[in-house]
């Protein structure tokens, strides 16, 4: 049978090495947590068709969730002309690309993260007009 004073010695090692884990733990976490940084990319739309581009949206490749307009106010992409989003964030390896013309049809591509990339857009590109 153990002593009072071996017992309380016990669970006092017991205790601070519960201590010593827990503060390591909690000493990582942030390490960890920057440990991971979204990779960016650059793209350019490229609008080679005889259709205004009014609208230009992202979202993840499976998600139908769309982010704000990339385009300001009042900014068209007309036939001929380029529109470049600088500095992308993406979580994942692709992104999608969406482009809302003057008839109100959505065009889209998903591209590569982490690598400047070019979306040419004509007037043979496949549109969803709803119907």
């Amino acid at each position: 049978m153990k002593s009072p004073s071996a017992k309380l010695k016990s669970n006092a090692n017991r205790h601070f090495g519960i201590v010593l884990t827990v503060i390591g733990i909690l000493a990582t976490v942030p390490l960890l947590s920057g440990a991971y940084t979204p990779a960016t990319t650059s793209i350019t739309v490229v609008n080679n068709s005889s259709r205004a581009i009014r609208h230009v949206y992202l979202a993840p490749t499976n998600e139908e969730n769309w982010g704000p307009d990339q385009l300001a106010p009042a900014t068209i992409v007309a036939g001929g002309g380029t529109f470049t989003m600088s500095s992308v964030s993406c979580s994942a390896a692709d992104i999608k690309v969406i482009a809302e013309d003057q008839d109100g049809c959505f065009l889209n591509q998903v591209v590569s993260c982490g690598q400047s990339s070019n979306w040419t857009i004509t007037n043979e590109s496949v549109r969803d007009c709803g119907n």
